[in-house]
């Protein structure tokens, strides 16, 4: 059996994240990281010399495809989703978009920060005006794109696309322990299909799970206690599996095995849910 077979059942096949307990999704994953770390050497990730962006042509196609009828990636009905767990989704897209762009990544950059913006992902923004979704400027960061501005020129409007998620995801509420599960199980699915064997086959989804666990990470912030500090050094473990400071695919990636391990531990440092 292949590493992203046994990845996809240590998932049970897209089980909703909500019916799992976070023992036995953590648990899952581990068995998984596991088993696709056994007889792999080394690691991926910061060390990894850069591949060529030239990659990113064949993950923009898939991005832009990946809202097309409400579909998120794998298939996931994006508009079937609680409101602030589309709100997360689309961060995660948005955040990966924005460490791109500033790397000086743009059209890797692109397709991600379509999402707050595009017809095609209409279904990840419904009720996000209620939040206090302002558009504007993402649309400004979409036209400097297009204009081939570099990100130094537009710096307040990235600031200002950043602060309104921010905002966002203050407003919708909802339970931190919940959305951090939710982020973990898209990451890890995402980095399963972007990276089969060690190398990255498809950039736009390495590129997105490294934002979901970004976000995941900023939600840390936000738990009780001792929590916060626990799962946040979890995460930062997690996030330093890819390269620093923005998902620019390496020669070598981490393998998937061993990011969904880094998921597990991140899940057993949260709280149960009550």
């Amino acid at each position: 059996m292949g590493q992203t077979d046994t990845i996809a059942q240590g998932f049970g096949m897209k089980v909703e994240l909500r019916t799992w307990s976070t023992l036995g999704l953590a648990t899952a994953l581990m068995g998984a990281g596991l088993a696709g770390c056994a007889g792999e050497g080394g690691e991926g990730g910061e060390n990894g010399e850069a591949a060529p962006t030239s990659q990113q042509g064949e993950a923009g196609e898939g991005e832009a495809g990946e809202g097309e009828g409400g579909e998120g990636e794998g298939g996931e009905d994006v508009g079937s989703l609680r409101i602030e767990e589309r709100l997360v989704f689309m961060s995660g897209h948005v955040e990966a978009g924005l460490a791109l762009y500033r790397a000086g990544e743009a059209e890797a950059a692109a397709p991600h920060l379509m999402h707050p913006v595009s017809e095609t992902h209409k279904s990840e923004r419904a009720g996000l005006d209620k939040l206090g979704f302002d558009p504007a400027p993402f649309e400004r960061v979409s036209a400097a794109l297009e204009a081939g501005k570099p990100a130094s020129k537009i710096r307040d409007d990235l600031k200002a696309a950043e602060k309104n998620l921010s905002e966002m995801r203050e407003a919708a509420g909802g339970d931190p322990v919940v959305l951090i599960r939710y982020l973990m199980k898209v990451a890890v699915e995402e980095y399963t299909i972007a990276v089969p064997t060690r190398s990255v086959t498809d950039p736009a989804e390495y590129q997105d799970a490294w934002g979901f666990v970004v976000v995941a990470r900023d939600l840390a912030r936000s738990l009780e206690g001792d929590y916060a500090t626990t799962t946040g050094a979890r995460l930062d473990e997690m996030l330093a599996l890819w390269p620093k400071d923005a998902p620019i695919p390496p020669r070598q990636a981490t393998s998937a095995g061993q990011v969904s391990a880094a998921a597990a531990k991140a899940l057993l440092a949260l709280p149960e849910i009550e």
